[in-house]
């Protein structure tokens, strides 16, 4: 029994070997069992998909796979193949990182932080946020609910924090990578489909944020004390007031310490005011926006925070004087900009690029072997499916999916296969793929589930059974509010009502590629 323990341990020690060359023995059915581009191409996306999952290489390593499976497998050619990692979409995300590397430069993310802080206040706040040692109480009785009501109020921080992070990301095409997947994906299943950019998923998806926000923090607040319905009426005890105070005290202190505001603290926070308004002006839909003065088709939201993000480059982090031309005596200093870019260098994540990148490439493969097209053919079963019920069962099932998978890795496995089935319900893929895409951020159960997740997890303060039971009630408001979303106001936005022009062309030439590897295969087997 201690050997077979022993041989356990040393097998878990180098799993990700045994996952890393057992995986690609182990899909070799699949290419034997399809028809052979499709089969190949499928492949490839399993592969991929076990070391995504696994972590058997780096996530951005293994988004490097198809310049090297795609080309040697004959299912696409090079040139085909890396072109995808830098679409303007990967642009439009690259904006936004540097956009945050600027704020985080000169600290004004933390500033902003603690003024929020300091208008909506502290409370509840506990004795280890303001470093007291000692608590004094009356009784024993008083000093134990006090201690379980600050280690209870310490976890509801705590778990806030991530869920946050998940939900808000969701609000914006920048703010997490499914969004900006789901962009790439429909210009190269859908080139025709121009419906959604940084406006108009602005305007859907921050009303479905600011609710799922209220009610997660709702349901937080009652489960770690936060709101006390018989608080209300009882008086708050001396430890508690003495508390708040001094977390008000540390708050101010600290927002002290970051001095006036500084002239780049000033520069970044207007250019950032200029890059969100230009973003959401540029071709809001319900009015002509800015870019219908250029021809149509240049100008994209890429365009757009590209050239914000370059004057950063050069604009001065100092005030700017005129005395200085004349004055001899000054100091001749060379100009500080705002951001240089060996600070973009070292704090851009450039890894999520390549697993953008990545995911384009495998969705590219997808439709040039007829992969999707065969997906497809194999979804009639779903056919009868009533689409508000094919949006809550597509939710649930990608949220239960990516708490244990990345949800990157996830919504680049699940986009191809809801565009095909959209396409068989008669559908706006629309209608299917934008819930997908939202379901992989409402992971909220496990600390695999999503970075942030880990992040507050290995704090030491939270264990799994926290997670859970918060995270099961999350999980269920999230599917519940993005299938009222879907069905209100998000018709409108999206035109969701009717099947599009631009994706019934897609369903045209899927039926003609259809046809004709149906030909190909039928004459191989009236030779044989």
């Amino acid at each position: 029994m201690a050997a077979l323990g022993a041989l356990v341990k040393k097998l878990w020690s180098v799993r990700r070997f045994v996952v890393l060359l057992g995986a690609p023995l182990a899909l070799v059915p699949v290419l034997l069992s399809l028809p052979p581009k499709e089969g190949r191409c499928l492949y490839v996306i399993l592969l991929m998909a076990l070391y995504w999952c696994t972590e058997a290489l780096p996530l951005a390593v293994t988004a490097l796979l198809p310049i090297v499976l795609f080309p040697f497998l004959g299912i696409l050619p090079s040139n085909k193949v890396c072109s995808q990692y830098f679409l303007d979409t990967n642009f439009l995300f690259l904006s936004g990182l540097i956009m945050a590397s600027a704020i985080e430069e000169w600290n004004l993310h933390r500033r902003i932080a603690l003024r929020v802080l300091m208008l909506v206040g502290v409370q509840p706040a506990s004795k280890d946020l303001t470093e007291e040692k000692e608590v004094t109480s009356d009784t024993l009785s008083d000093l134990k609910k006090e201690e379980e009501y600050k280690t209870n109020i310490w976890k509801g921080f705590l778990i806030s924090i991530p869920y946050a992070a998940s939900i808000g990301g969701t609000a914006t095409l920048t703010g997490t990578a499914p969004n900006l997947i789901l962009l790439g994906q429909l210009k190269s299943y859908f080139p025709e489909c121009d419906v959604v950019n940084f406006g108009s998923w602005f305007m859907f998806a921050f009303p479905l944020m600011l609710i799922f926000l209220l009610l997660g923090w709702l349901w937080i607040s009652v489960l770690y004390g936060g709101i006390n319905l018989r608080g209300w009426r009882t008086k708050k005890s001396n430890v508690r007031v003495d508390a708040e105070a001094r977390a008000r005290e540390v708050i101010k202190e600290d927002y002290q310490k970051l001095g006036p505001t500084k002239f780049a603290e000033q520069a970044i926070f207007f250019f950032f005011c200029i890059f969100a308004i230009m973003l959401f002006s540029r071709d809001p839909k319900f009015i002509p926006g800015w870019a219908s003065l250029f021809a149509p088709g240049f100008i994209s939201d890429a365009v757009t925070g590209i050239t914000i993000v370059i004057i950063l480059f050069f604009f001065p982090s100092q005030k700017p004087s005129f005395r200085w031309w004349f004055d001899l005596k000054a100091p001749n200093t060379e100009m500080q900009p705002l951001l240089t870019w060996r600070k973009a260098q070292e704090t851009v994540p450039w890894n999520i690029i390549l697993l953008l990148g990545g995911g384009f490439a495998m969705a590219k493969g997808c439709e040039e072997s007829g992969l999707s097209v065969w997906i497809g053919g194999r979804l009639h079963p779903l056919e009868g499916v009533p689409p508000p019920v094919a949006v809550i069962l597509i939710t649930i099932v990608i949220a239960l999916f990516t708490e244990f998978a990345s949800n990157t890795a996830t919504i680049i496995i699940f986009l191809p296969v809801l565009a095909e089935l959209a396409i068989r319900l008669k559908v706006n893929p629309l209608y299917l793929m934008i819930p997908g895409t939202i379901g992989c951020s409402y992971a909220f159960m496990l600390p695999v589930s999503t970075p942030p997740n880990s992040i507050a997890f290995s704090s030491g303060h939270l264990m799994v059974k926290d997670m859970a039971r918060t995270g099961l009630l999350m999980n269920l408001m999230g599917v519940l509010l993005l299938s009222l979303a879907m069905n209100t106001w998000a018709k409108s936005i999206f035109q969701l009502g009717t099947f599009p022009v631009w994706a019934n062309i897609h369903a045209q030439n899927d039926t003609s590629l259809s046809t004709a590897v149906e030909n190909v295969t039928l004459s191989a087997l009236n030779k044989i």
